[in-house]
């Protein structure tokens, strides 16, 4: 006799892209899962430790091309969580930075479904540091922001018009489409000398990398044919990549 399937979902973070990024507990996870729900930022290698007969369905989008909404996304985890049992909810980085994973917790636990959360290693702070980019360093950045590029209404963050303001580090997520807007916001601000940099499918073996300043990055994007998905860092950490092209400024400020 078949046994009866506990309805369970564990939101799962993946990590910021290889494979080897992802967490022992995550791992654990994916080997109870009855059916994995995953997104278009998931590694596909990372499959790999679920069970072989466990449903593997893909959820995710890219550049607005939805496969299910969110939504839908919602109602199948309920779903499946009744008709297979385990369901692991895979999402690329954190699953509760822009990963929109509150809003399934919560939807499950209307229907008295089980819920836990495996926290990811989020690519806001782990594809800089992959680059030689710390986002904190004393004496240049005491703070960072991680910001989402763009809303859900499709506009620009309010939030980076504030972020510009500070000498703190800027993570923007999300944001390679309006990457003409986000350099027109710090020009405003008097700042087209600030270090920036864009990283492609950081951590992956398909990283490309472009670094200039806030008044030459444009160009240098499509130079490089930098696409999405890439993650922005905006601050003086920038200079520490090994690559920064140093000015006689910067010479004149490393040696004091």
């Amino acid at each position: 006799m078949e046994q009866e399937k506990y309805p369970k979902l564990t939101l799962v973070g993946a990590g910021p892209g290889d494979v080897d990024l992802i967490t022992v507990k995550a791992i654990k996870a994916l080997g109870e899962a009855d059916v994995i729900l995953y997104d278009a930022l998931v590694n596909p290698e990372i499959l790999k430790y679920a069970p072989i007969d466990s449903l593997k369905i893909y959820v995710g989008k890219r550049n607005k091309k939805h496969t299910l909404t969110q939504d839908q996304i919602n109602t199948l985890i309920v779903d499946m969580a009744f008709t297979h049992g385990h369901v692991v909810r895979l999402k690329g980085g954190d699953p509760f930075v822009f990963g929109r994973g509150q809003e399934e917790i919560k939807y499950a636990e209307t229907f008295n479904i089980e819920t836990a959360v495996v926290p990811g290693i989020s690519s806001s702070i782990a594809v800089p540091a992959l680059s030689g980019i710390p986002v904190t360093q004393r004496g240049v950045s005491e703070s960072f922001w991680v910001i989402t590029g763009t809303t859900s209404s499709g506009e620009i963050s309010k939030d980076i018009e504030l972020a510009a303001k500070t000498n703190a580090t800027v993570v923007i997520l999300m944001g390679l489409n309006k990457l003409q807007e986000i350099t027109e916001i710090y020009k405003q601000e008097g700042k087209e000398d600030l270090a920036i940099a864009l990283i492609q499918n950081g951590s992956l073996p398909t990283e490309n990398i472009a670094l200039g300043t806030i008044d030459t990055i444009v160009d240098i994007a499509k130079e490089e044919n930098i696409k999405a998905p890439a993650v922005i860092v905006i601050g003086d950490v920038v200079k520490e990549h090994n690559d920064f092209p140093l000015s006689l400024s910067d010479w004149k400020y490393l040696l004091n």
